[in-house]
């Protein structure tokens, strides 16, 4: 799924995109409890959460981080500081997503103690905020899964295993091929994605992120249900979805969004998985989105 080395990835086939102007922002690094690397930008009064997507979360840097402040720039500008955190390091097996939610809500009690005013769920890391909202509800008060559901559509999984256990492998040509099968999907390019693989592959090549740790998030979305504790979460939540999304179809958004007590629904039309993700639509319809739900 969208990833931050993965987006490097998706959008340096743009190069001159890649390079878009951003304005300049204060911003700042860290680390927390467990390992859990952060990239504050902005100096606003309100808070945003990023949680990225997987397998694997780790700061952006090079063109990918210029793409990310870019993306983070309308949040900046209508007063937000937005925080950039990845997962915790050495997860242990068996680590499951609402552990992982477990592991954002000590560190926002850590370094944001009075909590967080928006949480942006990428993908996995949607999957993450969804228990997030349900087990600490004193920690989050908006919720934009940008994409993401409260289920994943059967055998999607199976994609995500094989790009981490390719990655954990070292075999990063096949990491490539198989990531660019979100840009360039269908048998017919098959021999295209193989040919572009090591191009693509490079981008992993020197991801700080454990192998093991790829391997664990893998697994832990093929156990993620998180349909249960959906109706417990108090907070506004808004899901920002393609019509052709492989991963979370529209028939299981529209599933999430009825057992979610506030929940509103953008749909992106003729958009898969990654489009909608990586949309520029997507930060101005979540602050359109945030005006309709104040604190």
């Amino acid at each position: 799924m969208i990833a931050a080395a993965a987006v490097a990835v998706a959008l340096a086939l743009r190069a001159v995109r890649a390079r878009a102007r951003r304005p300049s922002f204060p911003e700042r690094t860290g680390v927390g409890r467990d390992g859990m690397e952060y990239l504050v930008v902005g100096d606003g009064p309100k808070t945003a959460l990023i949680i990225q997507g997987g397998p694997g979360s780790e700061l952006p840097t090079g063109p990918s981080k210029r793409l990310a402040l870019a993306r983070c720039a309308p949040y900046i500008e209508e007063g937000y500081t937005v925080w950039n955190v990845s997962r915790r390091r050495n997860m242990p097996v068996g680590h499951t997503i609402a552990d992982m939610a477990d592991d954002y809500a000590a560190f926002i009690s850590d370094e944001l103690p009075n909590g967080v005013d928006l949480v942006i769920g990428v993908s996995l890391g949607g999957m993450i905020a969804q228990h997030l909202a349900a087990r600490h509800p004193g920690s989050v008060r908006r919720v934009a899964l940008a994409p993401a559901a409260g289920a994943l559509r059967p055998g999607s999984v199976e994609f995500d295993r094989r790009w981490a256990a390719a990655r954990a492998d070292g075999r990063f040509d096949d990491a490539g091929a198989i990531f660019l099968e979100l840009v360039m999907p269908g048998p017919e390019r098959a021999e295209l994605r193989q040919g572009l693989g090591p191009l693509a592959g490079r981008m992993f090549a020197k991801s700080p992120v454990p192998k093991g740790d790829l391997l664990v998030e893998a697994e832990a979305e093929a156990g993620f249900d998180a349909r249960a504790v959906l109706p417990s979460i108090q907070a506004p939540v808004l899901i920002v979805c393609g019509d052709q999304d492989e991963f979370f179809p529209p028939e299981i958004v529209e599933e999430t969004a009825e057992l979610i007590p506030d929940c509103t629904v953008v749909v992106y039309e003729g958009q898969r998985h990654l489009g909608a993700g990586m949309s520029p639509r997507v930060p101005r319809d979540v602050i359109a989105w945030l005006k309709e739900h104040p604190v």
